[in-house]
C-alpha cells in the first residue's frame, strides 16, 4: 500500500513539473508592445481632396485619418493637404515646389487629373507629369513605393453639371485617364483605389452630391474611405517594425 502511495506521488510531481499553463495574449497586453512614433500623412490633389463645397472635417483625407485612428487605433497625424480647386497635374507639381513640406512623409496619396480632362489636356502630358508626382512622392515618402496609394478621378458626368457637359463622353475620358495613371502606379507596385463606381452612384442618389451640384457630399467622401481605409490599414502594417 505504501508503494502505491510514494508511486502515486512521484507520478503527480512529474506532471505537475511538466505543466505549464498556455499563456493567453489579452488585449491589455497587446495594449503594451511597443508604441511607434506618430504617421505623418500628406494628401496631394486637387478640389476633391481640399473638399470644395463641403466642411473642412469632412474632406476625404480626414475622414480617412478619424478611421485610422478609430478603426484600426493607429496614431496619424493630422493630414497636411497641398491641393486647391481647379489645378492640373503641372499645378499640383509648382504647389509641391511652393508648400512648406517636410523632406519625408510616411504616408503619402495622390488624386489628381479631372482638370486635365475638363481642359482638354493631351493625355500624354498627364502620363508625363502624373508619373513625375509618382516618382516625388516615393522620394519623399519615408517607405519608398509602400508609403504610397493612388485614387481614381470620381466620374463628375453623373452630376447635374456634368450631365450638362456630356455624362458620356465625360465619362469615357475620365476611365482613359484613370487606366493611364492605374498603369502607372502598377508599374512602381503603388495601390489604386477605384472609387469611380461609388461616385457613379450620385446620378441616383443627390445627397452623394455637394450643394453646388458638382463636387462629392461629405457622405460620398464617406463612402470612399469605407471602401479603402482597411486597405490602407494593411498598406501601414507591412511597414517595418509594424509587426
Amino acid at each position: 500500500m505504501r508503494n502505491i502511495f510514494i508511486l502515486s506521488f512521484i507520478l503527480y510531481l512529474n506532471i505537475s513539473a511538466c505543466y505549464r499553463p498556455e499563456l493567453i495574449e489579452s488585449d491589455n497586453m497587446k495594449n503594451t508592445r511597443t508604441v511607434y512614433p506618430s504617421i505623418s500623412y500628406l494628401a496631394l490633389g486637387d478640389s476633391y481632396t481640399i473638399g470644395e463645397a463641403i466642411d473642412s472635417t469632412r474632406r476625404w483625407p480626414v475622414q480617412l485619418t478619424d478611421s485610422l485612428r478609430k478603426v484600426y487605433n493607429l496614431r496619424v497625424d493630422e493630414p497636411q493637404i497641398v491641393a486647391t480647386t481647379g489645378w492640373t497635374t503641372n499645378e499640383l507639381q509648382h504647389g509641391i515646389e511652393q508648400a512648406d513640406l517636410k523632406d519625408k512623409y510616411e504616408l503619402i496619396s495622390l488624386l489628381i487629373g479631372v482638370n486635365n480632362q475638363y481642359r482638354g489636356y493631351a493625355l500624354e502630358q498627364f502620363e508625363k507629369e502624373y508619373e513625375a508626382l509618382i516618382k516625388w512622392a516615393i522620394q519623399h515618402s519615408v517607405y519608398g513605393a509602400s508609403g504610397i496609394f493612388a485614387i481614381s478621378i470620381p466620374n463628375y458626368g453623373v452630376t447635374p453639371f456634368g450631365q450638362a457637359r456630356g455624362e458620356d463622353t465625360i465619362r469615357a475620358d475620365l476611365l482613359t485617364y484613370d487606366a493611364k495613371a492605374k498603369e502607372i502606379c502598377q508599374r512602381f507596385g503603388i495601390p489604386f483605389f477605384d472609387i469611380t463606381p461609388i461616385s457613379e452612384i450620385a446620378k441616383e442618389n443627390p445627397t452623394l452630391i455637394a450643394d453646388d451640384k458638382l463636387h462629392p457630399s461629405g457622405i460620398q467622401y464617406t463612402e470612399w474611405v469605407r471602401s479603402f481605409a482597411s486597405q490602407v490599414a494593411d498598406l501601414i502594417s507591412d511597414w517595418p517594425g509594424n509587426d
